[in-house]
Formats: C-alpha cells, structure tokens, sequence
C-alpha cells in the first residue's frame, strides 16, 4: 500500500537504490490502512500520479487505485509493462480480503505508511494495458 505522503518518499529511496524491499513484480494499492480499513484513493492527484513512472520503471507491474490518468502516465505504464487496476470503493469488503499486514516503511506516517498486505480474491477492475484505457 502507498498514497500520498509515502509514495514519493519511495520514489526518492528508489533514486538512492535503498529500497528495503524488492519491488519486481510487485502490486502496489494507492490507499491507507487504519483499523477502519482499506479503501483506494484517488491516483490522479500529483503526489501519487507522479509516482507510477518510476515506480513501474522500478518494478511494480501493477497499480491499483481510482480516477482518471493523464497520457504521459499512461505511456509511462505501457513502457514499463505495467497496469492500473480500479478497484470499487468499497472499504468493508476490501478489508475482509485482508489476511495479514505489516508495516514496510514510512512508519512515522501512520495510516498513511507503506504496508505489505496479505490479501485473498481482491476484486478489481483492469483500467489501462497496452495504452488503452478500457
């Protein structure tokens, strides 16, 4: 998980090559997790949206979220061989998909911090692959 205020400080450990963990292959979902839940944000806003590029770059093949995004994104996903999933708003079924968590990084972040989940079945919906949007 990363939103906001995780997401470039990522981006910026990627920069450094002091990622902790290995991103090849990964999934990343633009959401928080609190104890209320998990529930994806909007992936258009800068903070996250100027992520997906070098986080696709990087490794990560998948990016779940909500909302529209630009064409440069859109490029930026198709070079990289990833794609952005939308996944409904729905924060009561989502957690239910949840079956462990651990924080990975941002701690001081709170909700807002990186989480590795263990999740079963998440629904989703393919958004954009190949360059197009569906």
């Amino acid at each position: 998980t990363g939103r906001d205020a995780a997401l470039p400080q990522l981006v910026e450990l990627i920069e450094k090559d002091e990622v902790p963990f290995d991103l090849k292959g990964s999934v990343i979902m633009h959401t928080a997790f609190s104890d209320a839940g998990i529930a994806p944000t909007t992936s258009s806003k800068v903070e996250i949206e100027s992520t997906i590029g070098p986080l696709s770059a990087a490794g990560v093949r998948i990016h779940i979220g909500k909302g529209m995004l630009s064409d440069e994104t859109v490029e930026a996903l198709d070079k990289n061989k990833s794609i952005f999933v939308i996944t409904p708003p729905v924060a009561a079924l989502l957690t239910n998909k949840v079956c462990e968590k651990k924080c990975v990084l941002c701690e001081n972040e709170g909700m807002e911090a990186m989480y590795e989940l263990k999740v079963e079945n998440i629904p989703g919906i393919v958004a954009i692959h190949n360059k197009k949007r569906i």
